[in-house]
């Protein structure tokens, strides 16, 4: 095993930090299971959801957050905000990858139970939620990345 900054490089999915949601889950693929965020900086945010059929995101924007979205398997309704401010709704299938600048409104609706993979930039925590189906406030919630 060869290891990197005093710890070994190789871990795998088991070993990931999980975040409970009300739609499914996140496996954080570049942080380990405690993990707690800052602990160690990070340039980038890698997530796998798993979401559930038949529920929806916040409809959210970050202000400084980008983030490029790959999605593995299932399918969504994917809404983006356009340069007018209007919302664009798409529906979008396996294999569909997508980006969103900071400032952009957007949501997903799921049409199936989906996987999909996040890369993100490293600012967790600037999560503005417009509208939450269980009443979230702004930014990253502590209590859904408390250990288990």
């Amino acid at each position: 095993m060869i290891n990197l900054t005093g710890r070994d490089w190789h871990y795998d999915e088991s070993e990931a930090k999980v975040v409970d949601k009300p739609w499914g889950r996140e496996v954080w693929i570049n942080y380990r299971n405690n993990e707690g965020v800052g602990d160690e900086e990070k340039r980038y945010v890698m997530k796998k959801l798993y979401i559930k059929k038949g529920t929806r995101t916040s409809f959210q924007y970050h202000l400084e957050k980008e983030e490029t979205n790959f999605l593995i398997e299932g399918s969504v309704e994917a809404w983006f905000e356009d340069r007018e401010g209007h919302i664009d709704k798409k529906t979008l299938e396996a294999g569909a990858i997508w980006s969103i600048p900071a400032g952009i409104k957007h949501r997903i609706v799921t049409l199936e139970d989906i996987i999909l993979i996040e890369a993100s930039s490293p600012e967790v925590d600037d999560v503005i939620r417009i509208e939450d189906d269980t009443l979230r406030g702004d930014g990253r919630i502590a209590s859904e990345h408390e250990s288990k």
